[in-house]
């Protein structure tokens, strides 16, 4: 079956009493050029180690093992897997049967990868990448399709709209690009919401083990509260990392940040100098 065109892949369906699952994120490419694209960004070399979260019914699966990848699939419908162990039954290809947000990652990871290259589910896209690259044995490249919106949130910069914890997280350990936009009529069935290929290039962390920890508090605990200034959300901050007023703006005017700014309006830098300074103090 050629799985770039939209009529075999409906034929398929229909003969096998298929029907592709919205709560599962079952929208399939069907594209010839955007799968080209999406390997040409992602750059798997000969014989580099892929994780792909999602394969479906393995269009990129098989491009990856084309670029002469070993790949590693993730896929939480047996039926799926039952029909890419048939298909695609190559030797560098292992297909796992599980929830990627129940998968233990320490023993996925072991060893690691050396790229991610996933069309993700868009329900649970972002929580799926956050565990990926927020992993110690995190692949040094991400590329990725997700909804269009959350895409621009793992962009965005100091003072946007769209910037939030999920951006500031990423930023910390990657560099993120986003590459193109995907039609929807490059999926089958069509999503109802626009498409967006991303990637992901990872880079040392400044930050201690400590220093993260305060990271990921402060930065958890500002966006949750994204609506209040600086000042006055980090004042509510949970032991034991609460500090008096005084000592509060003292930190903040180290890290050159505005009291009364709000959360989105901080560059990485900025909290990368904050978790520093609470880390201190600890």
């Amino acid at each position: 079956m050629n799985l770039t065109s939209p009529s075999q892949v409906k034929s398929w369906c229909i003969e096998n009493g298929f029907h592709p699952s919205r709560a599962l994120g079952q929208n399939f490419l069907i594209d010839r050029n955007v799968l080209d694209a999406i390997v040409a960004a992602a750059g798997v070399g000969e014989g580099e180690r892929v994780l792909e979260i999602g394969p479906g019914l393995g269009v990129l699966t098989e491009a990856l093992l084309n670029a002469g990848a070993s790949v590693t699939a993730v896929e939480k419908d047996a039926r799926l897997v039952a029909y890419l162990t048939e298909t695609l039954g190559n030797p560098a290809l292992r297909v796992i049967t599980a929830d990627a947000l129940e998968l233990p990652l320490d023993d996925l990871f072991n060893p690691p990868f050396d790229r991610c290259v996933s069309n993700l589910p868009y329900s649970v896209g972002t929580r799926i990448l956050l565990d990926i690259a927020r992993h110690p044995a995190a692949p040094r490249s991400i590329t990725v399709l997700v909804q269009t919106e959350v895409a621009e949130r793992f962009a965005a910069q100091a003072g946007e709209v769209a910037r939030g914890q999920a951006g500031v997280w990423l930023q910390l350990d990657y560099d993120v690009t986003l590459v193109r936009a995907v039609k929807a009529s490059c999926f089958w069935p069509r999503p109802e919401v626009g498409t967006t290929l991303v990637r992901l290039d990872r880079r040392p962390c400044p930050l201690s083990a400590e220093e993260r920890r305060c990271f990921e508090a402060l930065t958890r605990h500002a966006f949750m509260h994204r609506r209040k200034q600086m000042k006055a959300a980090l004042r509510q901050l949970p032991a034991p990392f609460r500090r008096g007023d005084e000592e509060l703006a003292r930190l903040l005017e180290a890290a050159g940040i505005d009291a009364q700014g709000r959360p989105e309006t901080l560059s990485n830098g900025q909290w990368l100098l904050l978790a520093q300074g609470f880390a201190k103090e600890d």
